[in-house]
């Protein structure tokens, strides 16, 4: 099987090229980027070959296909492969309006390719674990949740992350989007209301966007649960940032880090606090589902649908921290 990558314009594109290339069978066709001095630079590091042009790439074939473009240029390279016949792994958010996530849905449905959203937490296996704890009824009812999905200022990695013409938004529009997911995958109950409110307390001096932003969500069932979205790591943290969730229920407290598979180690030449990672990797579960729900023709554990219910959630976000209200969402489609 042959994957190739499109846009090297998010940061993630960067792991993806080693989790193609250890599942067996699968091969790394190469890579194509509208910037082609970041293409070459990328190119060269990985040792991969690097088409002139999306069309090149799409040329040769690939069976499927990894858009890490940014945020608001997902839907051209999405239809364009869905026009190939290439399946589809689109990076997150899937999309930052609603028409391009429809239109990016109903090209792939149309080309009968698969079109499935990177949200990796599906794959977290410490999240896998409460979800399977939550489906044998261990925890018994859950009654609201406290959740994080805090980060790092991205910009010293990719500047256009705050960028709202190529990002869609700031810190709610890269975060928010996780943590909708693991919400719907963990209880499939619909949102009915979203209230949230946003700053721009940190990096106030270097962004336009907002930084900081706390989401809460209500659901049909009377659930309630609350999203931290914000870039609040330090830029000297070990990673990028993380994610975490307090569940109470009716059996207690439960507490899940979806990235503390590590061990902390402490350096003092140079002066550092590093992670030396030991635990399961969530981007290569994700690989491979993708290249299992191509080889097996079936639809993939996460799908261009929870794409756009995730985005949903996000834009409730942004209206009700521009209104002061709590948004009502609408109660028909995928919500």
């Amino acid at each position: 099987m042959n994957i190739g990558i499109m846009s090297f314009a998010h940061l993630h594109a960067e792991a993806y090229i080693n989790n193609i290339r250890a599942i067996p069978g699968v091969r790394l066709v190469g890579i194509a980027d509208d910037d082609l001095a970041r293409g070459r630079y990328f190119a060269q590091h990985f040792n991969t070959p690097l088409f002139p042009s999306y069309a090149d790439l799409l040329a040769e074939k690939p069976d499927g296909v990894i858009v890490c473009s940014e945020n608001t240029r997902h839907r051209p390279l999405v239809e364009m492969a869905a026009q190939a016949g290439v399946h589809v792994l689109c990076e997150k958010p899937l999309a930052t309006t609603r028409a391009d996530a429809q239109a990016m849905q109903d090209a792939c449905h149309q080309a009968g390719v698969i079109l499935m959203t990177a949200f990796p937490m599906r794959f977290s296996a410490p999240l896998q674990q409460v979800k399977a704890r939550l489906d044998a009824g261990d925890l018994g009812r859950v009654y609201c949740l406290s959740t994080t999905n805090q980060g790092q200022m991205p910009m010293a990695h990719r500047a256009w992350f705050v960028d709202p013409k190529l990002a869609g938004g700031g810190a709610m529009m890269d975060h928010i989007v996780h943590l909708a997911d693991v919400l719907n995958w963990f209880f499939g109950t619909a949102v009915t209301t979203v209230y949230a409110q946003s700053n721009r307390i940190l990096h106030a001096d270097s962004v336009d966007v907002e930084t900081g932003g706390l989401v809460a969500l209500t659901f049909a069932d009377g659930l309630f649960a609350t999203i931290d979205a914000s870039w609040s790591k330090p830029l000297n943290y070990p990673t990028w940032g993380g994610l975490t969730m307090e569940l109470i229920s009716e059996k207690g407290l439960t507490v899940v880090d979806a990235f503390s598979q590590n061990l902390n180690v402490y350096r003092q030449e140079p002066a550092a606090h590093q992670w030396a990672y030991w635990g399961s990797d969530a981007n290569q579960a994700m690989i491979a589902e993708f290249v299992a729900a191509i080889r097996e023709q079936r639809p993939p554990a996460v799908t261009g649908e929870d794409g756009r219910f995730a985005l949903e959630i996000v834009l409730a976000a942004y209206e009700s921290a521009s209104t002061g209200q709590p948004v009502a969402l609408r109660q028909s489609g995928y919500l």
